[in-house]
């Protein structure tokens, strides 16, 4: 069966639903019916491989008894069902296993969009006739789905979700994750940061079923918010993850500092924290008094060190406002290169993450462990030919090629230039570093320009004295 089709026929159905406005609605729409079709046909699966499996949902909500027939429940029946019976039981379910209370979460904030029965029945019927149990019908709806998630980048803030594909694969090639080093994102999305890491290590490591278990078995993630938190889950489905409940639905800030141990500690973070953004009053009390800030990204920060493992790698976003940022900014960048080796800095044009935001960032790449002594920068620039990226033009992760190339043979270049720890302390930690190669375009001698417009704005009063004095002229005839 054509996927692709099937995906396009149901949005243009749900376009007629006058309940759901906008895309980011409708993938939610599109995630929760996606999610409760992939785990019924998970379930049947492992129903048959385990003599003891018991699915987490009870047997008359389960999708195989509501949804399955073409024939069965429609209209206001339907509605009703799903508003009154289904979701309330789904948000009931007890957490006595990390399966159930995947769903529960997944359906903790998850709404019912839709207002017609009958075009939620037509929806239903389309949805069941695609087989997640079949690999390839499986993997093409991955593919999908992806292009679905990166819609979200243009859907209004929903965009702050999704980091551009091209971005994840390029920071999970770089930290190089293997099966058995737990890879944590602890802002994750919609899980892309987790996608990428599994399909570098599923293409270079993994290589039996062990090294698959052991994958999958060192995964974490969090996330606070409930959207997101559905797509990552559906996402990890969809990469044939057996049991995503690694997928907390939870603030990680809100759990205080100290309370991180040894215990907690991972090998790799791979994460976007959301930047721009302000943390609940009283989140900024679980910190230390020198790291206090409402700003979301800034705290994550300061998590990341004390969650690193000695030795652990970490590769992080963060936007240029980071870079020159004062106050607890200039902390945090003390600690973070006292702490960890932060050895790359690659920065990123402002239309990376249009049109969600168009401002410049930056990939940390970094080890904790010994302190800081040089930094090189690399200055990621847009293809030959090309302004800007946009939504028509994307970065792909074959534009990263050149840094690649440059990563284990470190030079100078026109893009790329070093500064040593002592250069940073004596800006006071501003790791704001313009590329010394890249020469500006002379505009000339500040005097003089300001002479040469003063002269032409005297002039354009002249021109405009003159025309007033022939209006006057021409109305006193």
């Amino acid at each position: 069966m054509n996927v692709r089709n099937t995906v396009k026929v149901i949005q243009d159905i749900m376009r007629k639903d006058v309940g759901v406005d906008g895309d980011a609605q409708r993938l939610a729409q599109l995630a929760w019916l996606f999610f409760l079709k992939i785990i019924d046909d998970q379930d049947q699966e492992l129903e048959l491989l385990q003599d003891d499996y018991v699915s987490p949902i009870p047997p008359h909500l389960q999708w195989r008894a509501w949804a399955a027939d073409p024939e069965g429940l429609t209209g206001d029946a339907l509605l009703n069902f799903v508003n009154n019976e289904l979701f309330p039981a789904l948000k009931a379910l007890p957490a006595d296993t990390g399966r159930s209370r995947m769903v529960r979460d997944v359906f903790e904030d998850t709404y019912n969009y839709m207002k017609s029965g009958q075009l939620l029945r037509q929806v239903i019927n389309k949805i069941q006739t695609i087989d997640f149990n079949n690999f390839t019908e499986r993997q093409d709806f991955g593919v999908i789905y992806e292009q679905l998630l990166n819609e979200l980048q243009s859907a209004g803030n929903a965009g702050e979700y999704y980091t551009p594909r091209a971005v994840t694969e390029f920071m999970a090639n770089r930290m190089d994750p293997k099966p058995g080093e737990i890879v944590l994102d602890f802002a994750c999305g919609t899980g892309g940061f987790l996608t990428s890491a599994m399909r570098h290590m599923r293409d270079r490591y993994v290589k039996t079923p062990e090294d698959e278990r052991m994958m999958q078995q060192s995964l974490r993630a969090v996330e606070k918010k409930p959207l997101p938190y559905l797509l990552c889950v559906t996402n990890m489905l969809l990469h044939n993850i057996d049991d995503p409940s690694f997928v907390q639905h939870d603030n990680t800030l809100a759990r205080p500092y100290i309370s991180w141990e040894a215990t907690d500690r991972v090998d790799i973070i791979l994460t976007n924290p959301p930047f721009g953004g302000n943390e609940e009053d009283g989140i900024e009390s679980n910190f230390p008094q020198q790291f206090r800030t409402k700003e979301t990204a800034d705290l994550f920060l300061a998590l990341l060190v004390r969650l690193l493992k000695s030795g652990g790698r970490a590769a992080i976003v963060l936007p240029d406002g980071f870079l020159f940022g004062e106050g607890v900014k200039t902390r945090l960048k003390e600690h973070l290169l006292t702490e960890c080796n932060v050895h790359t800095i690659v920065r990123l044009p402002n239309s990376v993450f249009k049109p969600y935001a168009s401002i410049g960032t930056n990939l940390l790449f970094l080890e904790k462990g010994p302190p800081t002594q040089e930094i090189w920068f690399y200055e990621h620039r847009v293809p030959e030919g090309q302004k800007a990226y946009s939504m028509t033009k994307p970065i792909r992760f074959e534009h990263f090629q050149p840094c690649l190339d440059w990563w284990d043979h470190r030079e100078e270049t026109p893009e790329a230039w070093k500064v040593t720890i002592d250069e940073v302390k004596a800006r006071n930690y501003n790791l704001d570093f313009k590329n010394p190669h890249r020469v500006d375009e002379d505009l000339g001698d500040p005097q003089e320009l300001l002479a040469s417009f003063q002269d032409q704005e005297a002039r354009a009063r002249q021109v405009r004295e003159q025309l007033k004095a022939l209006l006057k002229e021409a109305l006193l005839r």
